[in-house]
């Protein structure tokens, strides 16, 4: 990629995550500054460092908790008050989680759908309009190839990712004519912390999880492009199952995506 993003700030949520350290990475070495948004202030002053050093780019850091809900309002606020103009919204922060519904925790998928869709709909809503007043902006929000399926022994995070594809799409249709564009990236499985969060390693469903670089690349040009949906990271023989998703049975769709998502799987 040669388009310079000189001038061009991106804010990305879960920065320092194996897909957003992927996005920082591309859009620094393309000369564009960042806001850089994660829990962990340490892991994020790291990031700043070594980005800014690497490619002279300008980079700010905003430590928060993404599942709490004045998180948004105060990323919002912290850009505003520090006079940081978005040019660039990339919800890239989200996490999954194995296991039947009823035995969750009732705080583990609360907090993934603050995370997953609460969170990334503030921020557009409070972004959005000054993109659009301006009439320029990009968002880009990350979703899933989960996104088309139901998903048991992952139900919520499944939904989460239906509901991001989905929001994404509408929006992307009423701000066509606004100069700004929403793009929606459905990732396939991919090599990052988000299998050992969820506790997935085991699973078949990752066993053949692809590294997230060309994943980011796609979903970042992708976004510069004002693609509607950008889906990449798929194997060989996910492609065909997901382009027949659609066409099977639901019940029989079911059935696979659980067998695929059962602990131990991997070596069945």
């Amino acid at each position: 990629m040669s388009q310079s993003q000189q001038g061009k700030t991106a804010l990305i949520t879960g920065s320092y995550g194996g897909l957003g350290t992927q996005f920082v990475n591309i859009h620094a070495s393309n000369g564009g500054d960042l806001i850089l948004v994660g829990r962990s202030s340490d892991k994020l002053e790291a990031q700043k460092n070594e980005v800014t050093k690497k490619y002279n780019v300008t980079a700010h850091t905003i430590a928060i908790d993404l599942s709490k809900p004045e998180a948004a309002q105060t990323i919002y606020d912290t850009c505003k008050n520090n006079g940081w103009t978005v040019d660039y919204l990339i919800n890239n922060a989200g996490f999954g989680g194995q296991g039947e519904f009823i035995e969750r925790s009732m705080e583990q998928d609360m907090s993934m759908i603050a995370v997953n869709i609460e969170t990334p709909t503030r921020l557009a809503k409070l972004f959005l309009p000054d993109f659009v007043k301006r009439g320029h902006g990009k968002l880009l929000n990350v979703s899933s190839t989960a996104a088309v399926m139901p998903g048991p022994l992952q139900a919520v995070y499944y939904a989460t990712k239906a509901y991001v594809t989905s929001w994404s799409e509408a929006l992307w249709r009423e701000t066509r004519d606004t100069g700004v564009t929403v793009t929606v990236l459905m990732p396939g499985a991919m090599q990052t912390g988000f299998i050992s969060s969820g506790n997935l390693g085991s699973t078949q469903l990752f066993a053949n999880a692809v590294k997230p670089d060309s994943v980011a690349k796609a979903g970042y040009e992708g976004m510069l492009e004002g693609k509607l949906d950008v889906t990449a990271g798929l194997t060989a023989t996910q492609k065909p199952f997901m382009a027949m998703a659609p066409m099977l049975p639901k019940k029989m769709l079911m059935d696979n995506v659980y067998k695929m998502q059962e602990q131990g799987s991997r070596r069945k």
